[in-house]
């Protein structure tokens, strides 16, 4: 079955495309729209395909106070207060849109609850990335859903019984465009979590166009997760890795964006169409590296060619090894010299001898083979 395919702001999605690059900047703007900016403009630098933000109101996402698990940012703030620092205005969010497009860059937002989500629509967004935190919010993916644009959903920590469900959820209320991003929700990702397997089964089991939302450091797994077929890349990025915040320390500088997507698309060219057929640069190997049929002894006018009469040598251009069957048993029309490779215009073909009978006189004649 051909799998699905769809245009993320005209640039096509699904296993025949190239990889789609988002910079994903996240929270890495600091509540800061001109940090914001001067991401958006180191992004399009790089060569990514899109900016990625976050939209959420902090008393929407969170109760407010002290968290469950005591989290604390390196400001010694709660989690509350630090999404709430970290808030954009709608009116920065106008702002930094404008400068994605005068950039010639996808802006993106993941919306972390309903008005969000209208806000985005209203900006003008073209698809809606759904966090793996919210693969089971229900209500906000049939909200999304209703709205008919392209979604990337990641779908880090679940099982696959609820990326199913999520799935299913969002087909149910119309959504039709719809990638599924393999995800590790650890910050970072150690390698030995990243299990990129499962990128090979969603693409399987779902039959959508997969890709990778990378939490891991560096730019390794992101190739990895290229070659084995993920055609989004979703990888966070910042100006200063060593920079206060939760996410700095597992995002990619520019000069690695840079250099991720330039790696990627060799990545993409190496990759080819999967149909297995000589390379055109092998066209000069195959008529070096590749046997013909050769005259193992000489061989008389009008004689029947025995298998001992044969060897296979390089190089190619003559009777293909494969055919050696159907040159014993035929005769020469000529004197072929020993080593001569082999045409098809030295054999009579017509005066071929039956298999059956060409090996009875092989055995019957093996043990007074003729010293040549």
């Amino acid at each position: 079955m051909r799998q699905h395919e769809f245009s993320l702001g005209g640039k096509p999605v699904g296993a025949s495309s190239r990889v789609f690059v988002i910079a994903e900047i996240g929270i890495n703007h600091d509540g800061s729209v001109e940090q914001g900016l001067k991401l958006i403009d180191a992004a399009a630098d790089c060569g990514a395909d899109a900016v990625k933000f976050q939209t959420f109101r902090a008393e929407r996402l969170m109760l407010p106070g002290p968290d469950r698990l005591h989290q604390q940012g390196e400001r010694g703030e709660s989690a509350y207060q630090m999404f709430r620092r970290l808030e954009l205005s709608w009116d920065d969010h106008w702002i930094l849109k404008s400068r994605a497009d005068s950039r010639g860059v996808l802006f993106l937002s993941t919306p972390f609850d309903e008005q969000s989500a209208d806000f985005l629509e209203d900006l003008g967004v073209p698809a809606f990335k759904i966090a793996s935190s919210d693969l089971t919010h229900l209500p906000l993916l049939r909200h999304l859903g209703r709205k008919g644009k392209p979604l990337l959903l990641s779908t880090g920590m679940s099982y696959m019984n609820e990326v199913e469900e999520a799935v299913c959820a969002l087909k149910s209320c119309g959504a039709r465009d719809l990638a599924l991003l393999h995800c590790v929700s650890s910050y970072p990702a150690p390698p030995e979590s990243l299990n990129l397997r499962t990128i090979q089964t969603l693409r399987e089991r779902f039959n959508l166009p997969v890709g990778f939302s990378d939490h891991s450091q560096g730019t390794l797994f992101a190739l990895v997760a290229a070659a084995m077929g993920a055609r989004v890349l979703e990888k966070h990025f910042t100006l200063d890795r060593s920079a206060p915040g939760p996410d700095h320390k597992l995002s990619i500088e520019p000069r690695e964006l840079r250099e991720l997507v330039a790696q990627l698309a060799i990545v993409d060219a190496s990759l080819g169409d999967g149909c297995k057929r000589p390379a055109k640069e092998e066209e000069q190997s195959r008529l070096l590296c590749r046997r013909s049929v050769v005259a193992a002894v000489d061989i008389r006018m009008h004689e029947t060619i025995r298998p001992w009469m044969l060897d296979c040598k390089r190089p190619a251009g003559g009777i293909d090894p494969r055919e050696i069957d159907q040159v014993t048993g035929t005769q020469a029309c000529r004197n072929i010299a020993k080593d001569t490779i082999l045409s098809w215009d030295d054999l009579l073909p017509s005066r071929r001898v039956g298999v059956e009978k060409a090996e009875e006189e092989i055995a019957s004649t093996e043990s007074c083979r003729p010293g040549r």
